[in-house]
């Protein structure tokens, strides 16, 4: 399981989480990577996640708000909208082209990667939210391409 960030400035952290992921463990990365990457990005921000449980968790909620982050809302059955699943995929194609032999290998050609991915890439993502939302409204949430 590896968690990261990014913005229209580029990647931020990239880490691999050990075991069963749940709140408090993603609370811990969230601690330990959140505002080194966002230092590292220069940015202001909003944070968007899924809504998987240990994202919207009572003691995950109450971290956020005691750190003052802000969050993206969105309901829980909307299309998947967060920009980053597109790196995923670049990075999942980037990896495999490697063969990474053992986990090892597999964490270092991820961590590689993800530096790798040009900021133009992230900040193209991020400018196309815009018209990504209307086609989800047009479509009234339906598929769109």
């Amino acid at each position: 399981m590896l968690w990261g960030c990014h913005s229209s400035a580029g990647t931020g952290a990239l880490v691999r989480a050990e075991g069963i992921m749940n709140s408090s463990k993603y609370q811990a990365i969230l601690a330990q990577n959140l505002q080194v990457s966002v230092r590292k990005l220069k940015m202001k921000f909003t944070f968007q996640h899924d809504n998987d449980p240990k994202h919207t968790s009572k003691s995950t909620k109450a971290w956020l708000h005691q750190k003052k982050i802000s969050i993206l809302e969105w309901p829980s059955q909307s299309p998947d909208l967060n920009p980053i699943e597109h790196l995923w995929g670049d990075l999942k194609r980037a990896v495999h082209r490697r063969c990474p032999r053992n986990l090892t290998d597999l964490e270092g050609f991820c961590k590689d990667e993800w530096a790798n991915i040009a900021t133009s890439r992230c900040a193209m993502l991020i400018d196309s939210y815009p018209k990504r939302l209307s086609a989800v409204i047009k479509s009234k949430g339906t598929l769109t391409k």
